[in-house]
């Protein structure tokens, strides 16, 4: 048996805590926050997406940072395992649209209950509202961990143990505790710490005109994002106007592919307003619409063909006299439109930050991190999992398993009798 401390309770730290618990060690989880899995309740809109059914090579055509890492902790633990875990513990799951995994009740709260029912059965031990300041490293080995002071007067403490899981998660929703504490610690125990940027949040745009559609949805709809000619980014679905530009599942997912792109300058976002049509087959349809409007003017002209707010910004963009009557327009004026809505342009001007970003770009390089047991190779003892690792993914489930199973290769692989022998609390001399 070893001793085992895991640092952060939330997704990743809990599925290590649980797997290390499984395997015998005695393990300690801290988590300075009042409750577990604080970030897991705003997952989903409050519902949880655990994960997503799809198989092993759809998982990794969703990664978008460092796929071939993750194929080693899929293996161990997959999609499959984890929803065996949940319904074990108490917590039934449903399949939705996409393969995305929700839990019956739609409530988040209720997967965390699972787990902590899992962490006692294990004899976990969980203290709440304890952070960590820091790890114990010494001679090219983390002994573990310490404890920030509580109340007037404390000290703070030093925890030693055979070896300390990190998963503190990263810096996006830093209103619940992610904070970036565990990219410090694996800067101080010599790993190298990858670019961060927000990832999977909305964009914001220059036009005003797109900032006044604030609240319009539009579905079935292709975003491209450009540079110049270069294509860095298409997907079909589903995007939303704001006040400051725009979001939607396309949008976080291109926010993901683009982040770094964006650092050199504003890049070109596109809508395809029409994408199962061909732009002569769009053609034909606006013709179509405009011989059983033709006494209409232009700008009333559009109603069967774009949703009513969006028809100001069409017209104005085209520069068709709004006021002239559709039998009128001409042919290069009409193929025109025809052109405006496939290829509708705004221009993207940067990223919202962490507070909106559902998770974080960047983390620990996982070259320096062994793939099947997530045991630090500068650190003799020290593990990570999670946000943590310079890992991401597409929305849909995709980066919670991530979590799941880099958590619980850490907690899976820990060897045993470490050095440290006892889990021993003392004074610190710093």
């Amino acid at each position: 048996m070893s001793k085992v401390i895991v640092a952060g309770g939330g997704a990743a730290g809990m599925l290590a805590a649980i797997s290390a618990g499984m395997a015998g060690h005695e393990v300690v989880l801290y988590e300075k926050n009042e409750k577990l899995g604080k970030k897991l309740y705003i997952t989903g809109k409050g519902r949880c997406n655990v994960t997503n059914a799809s198989d092993m090579d759809g998982f990794l055509q969703n990664v978008v940072t460092n796929s071939r890492f993750l194929y080693s902790s899929f293996h161990h633990f997959n999609n499959q395992d984890m929803m065996e875990l949940l319904e074990r513990y108490g917590c039934p799951l449903k399949i939705e649209r996409g393969g995305r995994v929700f839990p019956v009740s739609d409530r988040a709260s209720d997967v965390t209950a699972a787990l902590e029912r899992a962490l006692k059965a294990v004899s976990v031990k969980v203290c709440l509202r304890q952070e960590i300041g820091g790890l114990v490293i010494r001679e090219g080995r983390c002994e573990g961990v310490r404890l920030k002071a509580k109340g007037a007067g404390a000290r703070e403490r030093r925890v030693l143990a055979d070896a300390v899981i990190v998963a503190t998660g990263g810096l996006s929703y830093p209103s619940t505790g992610s904070t970036g504490d565990g990219f410090r610690w694996a800067r101080e125990a010599g790993h190298q710490v990858t670019e961060l940027l927000p990832a999977l949040t909305p964009m914001e745009i220059l036009e005003e005109d797109g900032k006044a559609l604030q609240g319009l949805t539009l579905k079935n709809i292709r975003a491209s994002v450009c540079r110049g000619e270069k294509e860095l980014y298409t997907a079909f679905g589903e995007m939303l106007f704001t006040h400051f530009g725009v979001s939607g599942p396309v949008i976080l997912s291109a926010s993901s592919y683009v982040a770094k792109e964006l650092k050199k300058g504003p890049l070109t976002l596109s809508l395809d307003l029409k994408p199962a049509l061909s732009i002569e087959q769009l053609d034909e349809r606006i013709q179509k619409d405009f011989k059983e409007e033709k006494n209409r003017q232009f700008k009333n002209s559009l109603s069967r063909l774009l949703p009513a707010r969006l028809i100001g910004m069409a017209v104005a963009r085209s520069r068709i006299d709004p006021e002239k009557p559709v039998n009128k327009i001409t042919r290069e004026e009409r193929k025109s439109l025809a052109r405006l809505l496939k290829a509708l342009p705004f221009t993207i001007t940067g990223l919202r930050d962490y507070k909106e970003a559902v998770i974080t770009q960047g983390g620990v390089a996982v070259k320096e991190v062994d793939p099947s047991t997530m045991g630090s190779k500068k650190a003799a003892g020290l593990y990570l999992a999670g946000e943590v690792l310079d890992l991401d993914a597409l929305t849909g489930g995709y980066n919670l398993q991530i979590a799941w199973s880099t958590g619980w290769s850490a907690g899976a692989s820990l060897p045993y009798d470490g050095c440290a022998g006892t889990q021993t609390v003392v004074p610190s001399t710093t």
